[in-house]
């Protein structure tokens, strides 16, 4: 049901639940008839006005589009039809025929709305620039507003307008260099407000910087607070960039590269497989993420479904099933992939055109609705909308012999815990459809001798493997704990192997270290091998002989019964938290994920028992499994749309409580829950059935790289994202699997597909077929 104004014989718009299906050959909007019995529908048919880019694009100055008007891309005409009296022409003056026509003329789709919303930033004041206390008044003269307090920049100054310092700023894209003098100085004072002097205007506006809320502001009363100080903003002439304007030179400067080596433009491509997806503002995180699963081949096969009959759903737009199989039918089948023929090239415009690609903005729609971050048009992390898509459609209907995709990417990590002195073990098994590996970071000897100085490298960081850094995600460590067997306060050992591994492992990269407690990304390179590598030493080989298990009771009344997320808890450390106090934070917010577990940490710093190691309250410890998951309450959750694992997870974290355990599922909407496979022998009994533990132990496991994600900027949440994808059949020229950038609407065969592997925030790795 990928349906476009654009056909030849238009798209029809049902003038009673308002619908849009096309005419052509797969009648989508004869088939809602057939369903729905609305005879009426509205014929819109529109042809793109030619546009010759004859001058300069207009240079962006505000982080928005400019919204164009239909008028002035399309010359569109209309007409009535009436499917159950086979008129094309019904006379539309009759009735409320006019109203209505008028009404749906004049609805913004979901595209529309979504550029409307684009890209503009909107900075409003905080309680730090509303209740600002200045101190005591004085005139500051005009040779101490030349240069920092402490060093002689005399570019980037920042005033604090609590007390007057001036300090030099961090340096900043398309800026002056700076030190941070005035961050310093905010830290050691605890002063929030600044304004960066050479931003100030006329008019009174400029560049305001809040360290307390870590946002740019607005100040009200701005020339108040300048007139405090002996500035007058009348008599002020802006003189450097702005943040804003820094910021839309560096999106427009993260353009991944497009051209080769000799500056030839990368060839583009048509045809299946290679249609792009337009951006929305802000949505290439949706693009980069959608492109790389539809690569897959567990995504192609359930929902590129060409001869399965179309869907019949009373509320297409609301359903999943439907949205997803659009898109991949939009995708695949090559039907939209062709060059943009309506704009002419110019010197102004690139020699070889892209196509126009296609608007995800139903589908974006769909997946944020209801959600806090994704219902936004703001920038956003595609490794977190990649969880969130893959708990939608896990959750979602699979009916006859469509399978889950995600199944593929589900594998058993088994954690082992053994005590340090009486060396008896025991084994956890969950459930997961991804891991996140840390990156360890370590600056060159180079970059810090560099930094004493003033100069600055590209290579900042040392290279590092995707070996070593699987190799520290399954390497085993110590954690504080006292065994309830022997009593011992020496702790335990505890390290995560494979039980199992998936068709597709999906991997992401941790770049972060924790600057002034902001977690910031990191650009260390992580080197991945052209070709495949073997993931049988990371698996599991299970209870070895002689070794003694924890006994049973002390799983209920004695045992460490709470096993902290072991990549979220590896996020964390990474953000330089120490141990105890994160898995403190895990245990606090019932294994939430690494954002919620952070909030969670800031807002305890300072309590007395932080760096005390967490302890399974008796309350929840006196329950066994069976009587905390009882099969009814399984199955009454499962009644509400809860898997059994979720419900099986949810109802021992609050110890067989009902409501509670709905409560702990809706936040908890990325936990995947408990495959505890020793529980599940508790209820299999009851059931009957045999569950099926996702992923294979067979060896040999060669993976190798089929597509990334990759990010540029200092943060996920900024910047820009675009997906390297692996061709699925070799060319036949050089009989090797090409790559090919999908780059939002732009997909072009790749080059230098290296470099990018290096920086990559997003790994998705196939199995290799066994011979």
């Amino acid at each position: 049901m990928s349906c476009k104004h654009d056909d030849p014989t238009g798209l029809d718009v049902c003038l009673y639940c308002f619908n849009g299906g096309c005419t052509a050959e797969r009648a989508h909007a004869q088939n809602h008839f057939q369903t729905s019995k609305h005879p009426l529908a509205l014929n819109i048919r529109r042809t793109r006005k030619s546009i010759k880019r004859d001058e300069p694009p207009q240079k962006i100055s505000k982080l928005a589009i400019a919204a164009e008007t239909e008028a002035d891309l399309y010359n569109t005409t209309t007409r009535v039809i009436c499917y159950d009296c086979d008129l094309d022409d019904v006379d539309s003056s009759k009735g409320n025929l006019p109203a209505v026509i008028d009404g749906v003329l004049s609805a913004s789709t979901f595209a529309r709305q979504a550029e409307v919303q684009a890209w503009e930033q909107e900075f409003t004041p905080c309680e730090h620039t509303l209740c600002l206390q200045q101190t005591g008044a004085r005139k500051i003269e005009s040779q101490d507003l030349g240069h920092c307090s402490i060093c002689d920049l005399k570019g980037n100054l920042w005033l604090c307008l609590q007390c007057g310092n001036l300090g030099c700023g961090r340096s900043q894209f398309g800026g002056s260099g700076g030190n941070g003098h005035g961050l310093q100085h905010a830290h050691e004072t605890t002063h929030a407000v600044a304004v960066k002097l050479g931003s100030i205007t006329p008019e009174g506006t400029a560049d305001i910087y809040c360290y307390q809320c870590n946002e740019e502001r607005t100040d009200p009363e701005l020339a108040i607070h300048l007139a405090h100080w002996g500035i007058n903003v009348a008599d002020r002439e802006k003189t450097e960039k702005s943040l804003t304007e820094m910021q839309i030179e560096q999106n427009l400067r993260w353009e991944f590269s497009m051209t080769t080596e000799d500056g030839k433009e990368l060839t583009p491509l048509f045809g299946p497989g290679h249609t792009g997806l337009k951006n929305l503002g802000n949505s290439c995180y949706l693009a980069s993420v959608v492109q790389c699963l539809f690569g897959l081949p567990a995504f192609r096969s359930r929902y590129f479904l060409p001869k399965e009959p179309v869907i019949s759903s009373s509320k297409p737009a609301e359903d999943l099933e439907t949205q997803l199989r659009k898109m991949a039918d939009g995708l695949l089948s090559g039907r939209y992939s062709q060059p943009d023929t309506d704009v002419r090239a110019s010197e102004h415009s690139a020699e070889l055109p892209h196509q126009k690609g296609l608007a995800p903005a139903m589908l974006k729609h769909l997946i944020g609705r209801g959600h806090e971050e994704f219902s936004t048009m703001r920038q956003q992390d595609a490794f977190e909308l990649l969880l969130h898509l893959f708990k939608l459609i896990t959750r979602s209907q699979h009916q006859g012999t469509l399978e889950d995709p995600v199944q593929s990417c589900r594998f058993v990590l088994e954690q082992r815990l053994q005590c340090r002195s009486c060396q008896k073990v025991r084994y956890n098994s969950n459930d997961q459809d991804n891991i996140s590996i840390p990156v360890p970071i370590r600056r060159s000897p180079q970059s810090q001798n560099e930094s004493q100085g003033s100069g600055e490298t590209k290579n900042e960081f040392e290279a590092v493997t995707m070996k070593e850094c699987l190799d520290i995600f399954t390497s085993p460590e110590n954690v504080e704990l006292t065994c309830t067997a022997c009593g011992s306060k020496d702790g335990y050992t505890k390290q995560s192997l494979f039980k199992t591994l998936p068709k597709t492992l999906v991997v992401n990269a941790r770049r972060f270290e924790l600057v002034n407690w902001v977690p910031t990304k990191v650009n260390v390179p992580v080197i991945v091998g052209g070709g495949a590598f073997n993931m049988v030493h990371y698996l599991s080989k299970g209870q070895m002989p002689g070794e003694e298990l924890l006994p049973e009771d002390a799983n209920t009344s004695a045992g460490p019964t709470f096993i902290p997320n072991k990549s979220t808890l590896s996020q964390l450390e990474g953000m330089g938290f120490p141990q105890v106090r994160c898995e403190k934070a895990l245990h606090a917010t019932n294994n939430g994920d690494a954002e919620t577990a952070m909030n969670w940490l800031f807002a305890h710093m300072e309590d007395p028992d932080i760096d005390t190691p967490v302890a399974l309250s008796e309350d929840t410890a006196k329950s066994t499994p069976s009587e905390m998951m009882s099969q009814e309450s399984i199955d009454t959750l499962g009644a509400m749309g809860i898997s059994v694992p979720q419900a099986r997870k949810a109802l021992k974290e609050t110890g067989g409580n009902m409501e509670r355990a709905v409560d702990w599922v809706f936040s908890h909407p990325d936990d995947q829950g408990d495959f505890n496979t020793d529980e599940e022998s508790v209820l299999g009994s009851a059931t009957g059935q045999q569950n099926e533990i996702p992923g294979s132990s067979a060896a040999p496991a060669m993976y190798e790289l089929s597509s990334i994600v990759c990010h540029k900027g200092a943060s996920v949440h900024a910047g820009h994202y675009v997906a390297f994808v692996r061709e699925a059949l070799p060319d036949k020229v050089s009989g090797e699997r090409s790559w090919v950038l999908f780059n939002d609407e732009k997909v072009v065969k790749a080059e230098d597909v290296e470099e990018m592997k290096r920086f990559a925030y997003v790994y998705f790795f196939e199995r290799e077929s066994s011979p």
